[in-house]
C-alpha cells in the first residue's frame, strides 16, 4: 500500500467531524457565589480554554449538557459554540455537588485537531469468559480506564476488552492484547494486567471472609488457603529451630 491517504479516510474524518456533538453556550459575567442565579435559570457555569485560546467564562443549559456529557464522556471531541465562534473541545473536568451528585461546573478544554493530546478512556468490557460460565471462576477486573495519546480525531469513546478469551484460570488480558483504532497509543505497559480470572474461592477462605464481615470496625485482610498453608509451616518451621536451640 502506497503512502497516500485514500479519499476513504478523508470521508471517516468528515462523517466523524459532521456527528459531534454540539452544545451552545453563552458568555457570563456573573462569577463567584452570583453563578447560583445561573444555576437556578438552568444554566451550567462553565470555562473554556486551551492551546492559544484564553479562558473564558461561560454558561451551558444543564439539560443539554447532561445529554451531550452522557453521551460523549471525557474522551471524545464535542463542538461547542460560544456567541457565534465553534471550538473543539473535551469536557476536561467536573465539579459535582458532594451531596446530591449533579454538576456545578465544568471545564472544556479547546484543543488542536493537528496536535496528539493524552487523556483517559473508560474500559468497556464484553463477553464471557469460559472461566466463570464453567468453572465457578471469580472475574477480576483490574483496569477501569487507561490514559491514552492520539490526534483529537482518532479519540475513542472507549477501549472494549472481549473476556471470552479467558478460557483458563492462568489467562490473563493483557495491555498489548487490546486491539486498538488507528492512530491510538496506550501509555500504559503492554504487560499490565487488564483481566484475569481467579479460581472460586475455598472453605478456609470462606471462613476467613466471615470472620472479616463480623468484626465490627475492623478491615480484615482475608487471605488464600495458599497463604494460610505457608503462614502455618513458617509457623511450625519457627518452633521446630526453637526446639533445635
Amino acid at each position: 500500500m502506497s503512502g497516500a491517504l485514500s479519499p476513504l479516510y478523508f470521508f471517516l474524518i468528515y462523517v466523524n467531524m459532521e456527528f459531534m456533538q454540539q452544545l451552545s453556550a453563552k458568555l457570563r459575567n456573573l462569577l463567584g457565589k452570583k453563578v447560583k442565579n445561573l444555576r437556578r435559570e438552568g444554566f451550567l457555569p462553565a470555562v473554556v480554554y486551551g492551546e492559544n485560546v484564553p479562558s473564558q467564562s461561560i454558561a451551558v443549559p444543564f439539560k443539554d449538557f447532561e445529554k451531550v456529557y452522557k453521551e460523549a464522556g471525557e474522551s471524545t471531541l464535542v463542538t461547542l459554540e460560544v456567541d457565534g465562534k465553534s471550538y473543539n473541545v473535551l469536557i476536561n473536568d467536573i465539579a459535582h455537588d458532594p451531596l446530591r451528585g449533579k454538576p456545578l461546573h465544568a471545564d472544556f478544554y479547546a484543543v488542536r485537531m493537528d496536535k496528539e493530546i493524552r487523556t483517559k478512556v473508560p474500559v468497556e468490557f464484553f463477553g464471557e469468559s469460559p472461566a466463570v460460565k464453567n468453572e465457578s471462576g471469580i472475574l477480576v477486573k483490574v483496569m477501569q480506564e487507561l490514559e491514552i495519546e492520539a490526534l483529537p480525531k482518532n479519540l475513542p469513546h472507549e477501549l472494549r476488552v472481549d473476556l471470552s478469551g479467558l478460557q483458563k484460570f492462568e489467562d490473563r488480558i493483557l495491555v498489548k492484547d487490546i486491539l486498538l483504532p488507528q492512530g491510538v497509543k496506550i501509555l500504559a505497559s503492554a504487560e499490565e494486567i487488564i483481566a484475569l480470572v481467579e479460581p472460586p474461592r475455598s472453605e478456609t477462605e470462606l471462613e476467613e471472609l466471615k470472620k472479616a464481615e463480623a468484626a465490627p470496625g475492623t478491615v480484615a485482610e482475608v487471605k488464600t488457603e495458599k497463604e494460610v498453608k505457608a503462614e502455618k509451616k513458617t509457623e511450625e518451621a519457627v518452633e521446630e529451630e526453637a526446639v533445635k536451640k
